[in-house]
């Protein structure tokens, strides 16, 4: 049977965030067991008073989440290489036996176009095409026939380029991911290759996501 203060540590890391506020002095604890109280009762199948779960929290073993923070950090103050690409547009289209061939035409298009911008991520269900205005007119006419269920506008692309190292670094997404939605940044998409991170916000959100790097960079 699992002890208590392993049953709190489960219920703690169920809610995002929540050992980084507990670092950072940001929750009431008192408040905290309160809340945890009812479901870490109902593991355990019996009454828990809630002094005993304020210990449990208070006994946490916060210092092992902190154990890999320092190397983001330096990981993070070393990604000076960050492209940027404005006026992007955004279309999701329903999967097909025909939207292959239209992606097809779309990448034959875009290769005679060197300095345009075009990223597609196909989903079980649906696919997403980036693409910056200067392919938006083609796009249009190519996919026609598709039934299109998505479109956003004046998106700026932020693309990371990230050394080999990131493949073993864990936590370097939930990192950045964190950060941008502490600061209250909507990610329209976000897109990743072995060494590459993207991520696509508005374009009014762009001076937002600025600082938050600009805060990253700093440590």
């Amino acid at each position: 049977m699992k002890k208590l203060a392993e049953i709190v540590e489960e219920e703690i890391k169920r809610s995002p965030f929540l050992m980084e506020s507990l670092r950072e002095g940001l929750i009431n604890i008192s408040a905290l067991a309160r809340k945890i109280q009812k479901p870490v009762e109902k593991i355990i199948g019996k009454g828990v008073q809630t002094n005993a779960i304020i210990m449990s929290i208070n006994r946490l073993p916060i210092q092992v989440e902190q154990k890999q923070e320092p190397n983001l950090v330096r990981f993070i103050s070393k990604l000076r290489d960050v492209r940027v690409r404005s006026n992007i547009v955004d279309y999701t289209f329903v999967a097909s036996g025909t939207l292959i061939h239209a992606q097809t035409s779309l990448l034959v298009r875009a290769a005679e176009l060197p300095k345009s911008f075009h990223s597609i991520s196909q989903g079980v269900t649906e696919t997403t095409i980036l693409v910056d205005e200067s392919l938006e007119n083609d796009l249009i006419h190519i996919f026609r026939k598709e039934k299109c269920i998505e479109r956003e506008r004046d998106l700026t692309v932020l693309t990371f380029l990230l050394p080999a190292e990131n493949r073993v670094l864990y936590g370097f997404y939930y990192f950045i991911l964190r950060e941008f939605a502490w600061n209250g940044i909507n990610l329209v998409e976000v897109i990743s290759t072995s060494n590459e991170f993207t991520l696509v916000v508005s374009t009014k959100d762009l001076e937002a996501a600025f600082k938050v790097l600009s805060t990253l960079r700093n440590g």
